[in-house]
């Protein structure tokens, strides 16, 4: 066929000089690829009618996008504009730049990681945290996995394997993904012995269900819900204290955890970890990566011989931290030290103490520019009153006032079109839509700049 001829062959491409940049560029396999799977799609549509010369002309291009979109990461930076501070789907926590410059530092070199440079012997990666958590928290003992799920299934399986763990009915909390607390203790290999009811438990619902069995009281925060009416639980010094009288350990799982009162940022008081171990809880888990403001992690806080036992169990290995995160943490940690600059330091907290008067002078001040960018798509924006979550399960019914830009445009299905225009951008942009609107709530957008170099120029 006469139009297939105005093709390249496979090596007139790669020799020209297009194909030579892409190779320099790609490397010959990547390209050889595109470049086959390009020609074999131009056949097939000279073949069905198409003209040959400008198919063969357009050929280079194509090649270019195509490898160009195969290289591309699919973890692409994007703006956080949905008013949920720590959200799972997008990260969740920004870190400090102490923490980043200390990541980039382990990626970059060699580390004492389990190296005793004093002895010249085997050291524990553990260390390295060990007495900054404990120091923190007021615990004996410290331990670090990847994940606070990881932190409780270890935890249950090292004190629980074969026997039984009392949790209230009221607890028996699923988080994100589907991943229920139920089927965590299965998996840890211990007996669920549930007490009391969704609403409502008592000190002798625990004490009742205590026998030969039992491994531990598991007490877990519930952080992702919350139960509200005719409810009653038992406090974390009360249940501590039944499971001394029992001599069985309390298993205290925090969740999100925190480091530091949120009550002096302006949000409703939690638990922190110091008071959870002042309580009289054997063992506390909470994470890394949610109101600590670190890297994904679990930590596990409590009595020296019980971490000691942690730490011998078998799983330790498979769910253990790697040197990056461990020196991310360590950077992150250390901020908690000087208080004063906490907020200042640690994006997370400066993200949540930001204050709706600032933020709604930003949406003010950016409605303008922002409207005259999408005016030419259909699309319109205004300043708006909103409110932003923490996310990641802390205080799920609890809101910040915030504010931000409200986008609309022509039709019932205009939200959808916008969220979909903003997330096919270079830089995704990504809102939450409400009321018939796409709302970008302007909390975690610390630069003017970062949204208006993710627009298409005017």
């Amino acid at each position: 066929m006469k139009a297939l001829r105005a093709l390249p062959s496979v090596d007139q491409f790669l020799l020209s000089e297009p194909g030579r940049a892409l190779i320099a560029q790609h490397g010959r396999t990547e390209v050889l690829a595109a470049l086959r799977a390009r020609l074999d799609e131009t056949r097939r549509a000279i073949r069905a009618g198409e003209a040959g010369d400008g198919l063969a002309a357009g050929l280079a291009g194509q090649v270019a996008a195509d490898l160009a979109a195969r290289a591309h990461s699919r973890l692409r930076p994007i703006l956080n504009l949905t008013g949920t501070v720590l959200h799972t789907n997008l990260g969740r926590a920004i870190l400090a730049e102490a923490a980043i410059e200390a990541a980039t530092a382990a990626m970059a070199a060699p580390l004492a990681l389990e190296f005793d440079l004093e002895s010249g012997g085997r050291g524990q990666r553990d260390d390295h945290l060990r007495g900054l958590l404990c120091e923190l928290t007021g615990a004996e003992d410290a331990t670090i996995v990847n994940n606070n799920a990881a932190a409780v299934l270890i935890a249950l399986n090292t004190l629980g394997a074969g026997r039984e763990a009392i949790v209230s009915r009221g607890e028996l909390i699923e988080i994100g993904g589907a991943f229920r607390m139920p089927d965590i203790m299965t998996r840890a290999g211990v007996r669920l012995v549930e007490v009391g009811t969704t609403n409502r438990t008592h000190p002798h619902d625990y004490e009742a269900a205590l026998g030969p069995d039992t491994g531990l009281i598991l007490k877990v925060h519930t952080s992702n819900y919350r139960i509200e009416g005719f409810t009653a639980e038992v406090p974390a010094p009360r249940l501590a204290a039944i499971a001394r009288s029992a001599g069985v350990p309390l298993l205290n799982d925090l969740g999100s955890g925190s480091l530091a009162d949120l009550s002096a940022f302006g949000l409703r008081r939690e638990p922190t970890v110091a008071e959870a171990v002042a309580e009289g809880a054997e063992l506390v888990s909470f994470s890394g990566d949610k109101l600590l403001g670190g890297p994904q992690a679990g930590f596990l806080v409590g009595r020296r011989d019980l971490i000691a036992a942690i730490n011998r169990n078998p799983l330790k290995r498979a769910v253990r931290l790697d040197k990056i995160r461990i020196a991310a943490l360590e950077a992150t940690l250390r901020l908690y030290r000087d208080p004063d600059r906490l907020a200042e330091r640690l994006p997370t907290l400066r993200l949540l103490a930001r204050q709706q008067a600032e933020i709604a002078a930003q949406a003010a001040r950016l409605a303008p520019e922002v409207h005259r960018r999408l005016a030419p798509f259909s699309f319109a924006a205004e300043p708006c009153a909103c409110a932003s979550q923490i996310g990641s399960g802390a205080l799920p019914v609890d809101t910040i006032p915030s504010a931000g830009l409200r986008l609309t445009g022509h039709g019932g299905n205009a939200p959808d079109r916008i969220a979909a225009w903003l997330r096919a951008l270079p830089r995704p942009i990504v809102g939450h839509i409400r009321d018939g609107a796409l709302i970008l709530d302007m909390r975690c957008l610390e630069r003017d700049a970062d949204l208006l170099d993710a627009l298409p120029a005017p």
